[in-house]
C-alpha cells in the first residue's frame, strides 16, 4: 500500500500534474446524463478516468477516493493513498458518511461506515481542465463526532459563483481522534489526530488533482463550521500545512475558544476510552482496539466524548490560538463570524424549559463568584424567558466574544472580514427544534443559506433565498480574490480597529461597528475564566 504524504507536493510534481491534466484527452463518454440532456462529463485524475453527472447548470463528481478505506490493519493508523483504477469509474453517488459517535448527525444513520474517506467535487457546468477557477474546500462541523460531507451539496455555489466546491468526509470520534503511545508511536507525526491528517490528505489531493475539474490549486480557500472551524484553525498552525491553501474561512469556531487538548491530556483521555471499550492490556490495547466492533467504540464514546484534534505532537506542535497570537501561522486573508444567538440551540437541546430558578442557579454554578455581576447584566427581566436569557449569555461568553477576540488577533497581521448572521426567522437544524422555542440566529443557521443543505428543518423563503445568493456570491468574492466583493451588493470593508462587521439580514446587509457592546465582550473579556484562549 502506498503511503499518502501529508506534507506539500514540491513544485516540480505539482507542475507536473497540472501538466498531465491540461495534456490527458478528456472526450465525452456516450452516456446519458441525470437530466438526459448531455453527455455526462469525464475527468481524468492521478487515480483514473471518473465520470460526473449534470445537475442544473453544474456538474458533479461524487463519492470520489481521497485515501485508502481506513479499515482493519490501517484503523488507527495515517491515511494510506487510494487505489488507482483502469476503467472509467462512475462518479454519481454519495460514499457513506464515517460511522457516527452521536445519533444526532444524519437524518439515515444506516447510511456511515468505516470505508468512508470519499470527497465530492461541484464544478459550473462549462469548466474545463486549466479554468483556474477558485476552489472552497469545505470541511463540516459536528463536535469531531458527527455530520458528513455529503450534507453539504455545493452545485447552488458552483454554478452561481463560476467556482469549484469540495466536500469531505473525515474520521470521526475516536476513530478520528485517539491518542495512545500504543498507536502513536509507529507514525512519523507521533499523532493520533487521524481526523486531522484525513482533511490534510483529502486538501494535499484537492491540490494535486483540482487542475483536471478547471480548479487553480493556487487558489484553494479551506473553509467549516463548528469543529469544522477548529479544523481550519489546526490547519492554520500546522507546519503541514504550509502552502496548501490561500484563504480560509472560520464560521462559528473561533480558535480561541475551541482549544485543543494538550498532549498529556489526550493520553489520559485516550487510555480511559481503551479500559472503556475493554481493552485493558498495555501490550495487547492497539491490537485489541483494531479489532473491536464499531459499534463497541461508539458505545465506549457515550461517557467519553473525544476531544478533537491534540497538541504537541509533529502535526500541530502548538495551540493553534497561541500561534496565531505570536503570528507563527500559515497567515492568510481570513474572513470570520457568527450568528447572532448560537446559544440557543444548546441550551434548546439541554435545558429547553429552564425555569427561572434554575437559571440562577445555572449562573451561580458555572461563573462562582462572578455571578452576580452576570446576573446584572443578563436580567431576567430583560428577556422573555430563562431559556433566551441563559442562551444570551452562552452565545456572548463564548462564541460571539470569542469570535471577537480571535478576529482581533487575525486582523493585526492579515487581511480580516468579519460578519453576524441575523436572520430572526432562519430554519433550524433537523431535528433540534423544541415546540414553542425561538432558535432563529442559533448555532449552524447560517449553513442552509450557503450550501445545498439537507439538515434544515424547512425550506428557505423567497427572501430568505435572496439573502443566501448574497452570501453565496460574498464567500465566492473571498475565494477568487481574498476580499469578500461582490458588484451590486453591500460593500465588505476589513474589519478595522472599530471592529467593523458586516450584518447579513434578509431584508438588508449593513456595516456595524456594534457587536462588541451588543454582546457585551468588554465585561466578558474582564473575566478571567469564561473567555480565556
Amino acid at each position: 500500500m502506498r503511503k499518502l504524504s501529508l506534507a506539500r507536493p514540491s513544485a516540480g510534481a505539482a507542475w507536473l500534474l497540472a501538466l498531465v491534466a491540461l495534456l490527458v484527452p478528456v472526450a465525452p463518454v456516450s452516456a446519458a446524463s441525470s437530466d438526459g440532456s448531455q453527455t455526462a462529463p469525464l475527468v481524468v485524475i492521478s487515480q483514473g478516468a471518473l465520470r460526473g453527472q449534470h445537475r442544473g447548470q453544474a456538474e458533479e463528481f461524487l463519492g470520489v477516493p481521497y485515501a485508502a478505506p481506513p479499515v482493519g490493519n490501517l484503523r488507527f493508523r495515517p491515511p494510506e493513498a487510494p487505489e488507482r483504477w483502469d476503467k472509467v469509474r462512475s462518479a454519481t453517488r454519495q460514499a457513506p458518511a464515517c460511522l457516527q459517535f452521536s445519533p444526532f448527525g444524519l437524518r439515515d444513520p444506516q447510511a456511515a461506515g468505516e470505508d468512508c474517506l470519499y470527497l465530492d467535487v461541484y464544478r459550473p457546468r462549462d469548466a474545463h481542465a486549466g479554468a483556474r477557477l477558485p476552489v472552497v474546500f469545505w470541511m463540516h462541523g459536528g463536535a469531531y463526532s458527527q455530520g458528513t460531507g455529503t450534507q453539504f451539496g455545493g452545485r447552488t455555489m458552483a454554478e452561481s459563483t463560476n467556482s469549484i466546491v469540495v466536500t469531505i468526509n473525515y474520521r470521526l470520534g475516536q476513530l478520528g481522534y485517539l491518542n495512545l503511545p500504543e498507536l502513536t508511536n509507529d507514525n512519523a507525526l507521533r499523532s493520533g489526530s487521524w481526523g486531522l491528517m484525513d482533511q490534510i490528505a483529502a486538501l494535499t489531493w484537492t491540490r494535486e488533482n483540482i487542475t483536471a475539474f478547471g480548479g487553480n490549486p493556487a487558489n484553494i480557500t479551506i473553509s467549516g463550521q463548528s469543529a469544522g472551524s477548529g479544523s481550519v484553525c489546526a490547519m492554520l498552525a500546522s507546519p503541514r500545512t504550509t502552502g496548501l491553501f490561500a484563504r480560509a474561512i472560520l464560521q462559528s469556531g473561533p480558535c480561541t475558544l475551541l482549544r485543543a487538548p494538550d498532549r498529556a491530556r489526550a493520553e489520559r483521555e485516550g487510555h480511559a476510552f481503551a479500559a472503556q471499550a475493554g481493552c485493558h492490556d498495555a501490550e495487547a490495547v492497539a491490537a485489541c482496539l483494531r479489532a473491536a466492533r464499531g459499534s463497541d467504540l461508539v458505545g465506549a464514546a457515550r461517557a467519553l466524548p473525544t476531544s478533537g484534534p491534540a497538541v504537541g505532537d509533529r502535526l500541530l506542535p502548538v495551540q493553534p490560538s497561541r500561534a496565531i497570537a505570536t503570528g507563527n501561522w500559515n497567515k492568510v486573508p481570513i474572513l470570520i463570524g457568527s450568528t447572532k444567538a448560537e446559544g440557543r440551540m444548546f441550551v434548546a437541546v439541554t435545558q429547553p424549559y429552564l425555569t427561572a430558578q434554575e437559571y440562577t442557579a445555572q449562573i451561580k454554578s458555572s461563573y462562582g463568584a462572578a455571578a452576580d455581576q452576570v446576573l446584572e447584566r443578563y436580567p431576567l427581566s430583560d428577556y422573555a424567558s430563562p431559556y433566551l436569557a441563559y442562551s444570551a449569555v452562552l452565545t456572548d461568553s463564548t462564541f460571539a466574544c470569542h469570535t471577537y477576540r480571535s478576529t482581533q488577533m487575525f486582523a493585526g497581521q492579515v487581511p480580516t472580514y468579519a460578519y453576524e448572521f441575523d436572520d430572526p426567522d432562519s430554519p433550524t437544524l433537523y431535528g433540534a427544534q423544541v415546540p414553542g422555542l425561538d432558535e432563529s440566529n442559533a448555532h449552524s443557521a447560517e449553513l442552509a443559506y450557503l450550501y445545498d443543505f439537507t439538515m434544515g428543518d424547512r425550506p428557505l423563503t423567497p427572501v430568505q433565498v435572496a439573502l443566501a445568493n448574497r452570501m453565496k456570491r460574498y464567500w465566492a468574492a473571498f475565494a477568487r480574490y481574498g476580499a469578500p466583493s461582490a458588484s451590486d451588493q453591500t460593500p465588505w470593508m476589513p474589519t478595522g480597529k472599530e471592529h467593523t462587521v458586516l450584518t447579513l439580514n434578509p431584508h438588508a446587509d449593513a456595516a456595524s461597528t456594534a457587536f462588541a457592546a451588543y454582546h457585551q465582550c468588554s465585561f466578558w473579556g474582564s473575566l478571567s475564566s469564561p473567555l480565556r484562549g
